[in-house]
């Protein structure tokens, strides 16, 4: 593959840079010739090269001050400021924060964190973030009613009194609904079909 690749400096663009298969260690000196960053993993330096061909040169200092301003984050950091990221730096500094290790990001946080990127949130802090994963904030909550009606169907359908239906999701989507807007809980037991067989009735033909 190697073989009849041109040189780097005979390349034009991007697409044909990434028809050639190249080292890490080639993409290092490419970079390095180039006065850019040559540190990195073999995809960080893709990038910064994808970066060069569109005119945006990356050089060693930023990379730096990247890594500085995630060093320097305290409480009140926003979280768009300090490129908050479900990675392993950021759930280390969680778990120093608290004191669980090995530290997981929930459900809930996840879902803060897109509402927070969706809506351009820079008020949004650590400490924000860390209020979410104690269950202390409103912020947003992840909705679990849709695996609770994934459960409601598969449990459904396992049941052998199913059988009787012919538009078995129709059916259980009747009951789904009533045990939904009820105190129950919200899981399929064969009860349902009784107790609500008239509203089946009505609605399943």
């Amino acid at each position: 593959m190697t073989k009849n690749r041109p040189k780097f400096d005979e390349i034009t663009s991007f697409d044909e840079f990434n028809k050639y298969y190249w080292y890490r260690d080639e993409l290092s000196q490419i970079c390095k010739s180039l006065g850019l960053e040559y540190r990195g993993t073999k995809q960080e330096l893709n990038h910064i090269i994808e970066q060069y061909f569109k005119g945006n040169l990356i050089k060693k200092s930023s990379i730096k001050n990247e890594k500085k301003q995630v060093e320097n984050i305290t409480l009140d950091t926003p979280l768009l400021e300090c490129r908050f990221s479900f990675n392993a730096k950021f759930r280390e500094y969680f778990s120093t924060l608290t004191g669980v290790s090995p530290f997981k990001f929930n459900a809930d946080m996840a879902t803060a964190w897109r509402k927070v990127k969706r809506e351009k949130n820079y008020n949004f802090t650590i400490q924000d973030m860390l209020k979410v994963y104690y269950g202390k904030s409103d912020y947003a909550k992840y909705d679990n009613s849709v695996c609770q009606w994934n459960q409601f169907l598969k449990d459904f359908c396992a049941d052998e009194n199913s059988r009787n239906y012919s538009n078995k999701l129709k059916v259980a989507s009747i009951l789904w609904k009533e045990v939904r807007n009820s105190k129950n809980e919200k899981i399929y037991s064969k009860n349902l079909l009784t107790e609500y067989a008239n509203k089946i009735k009505e609605y399943h033909n």
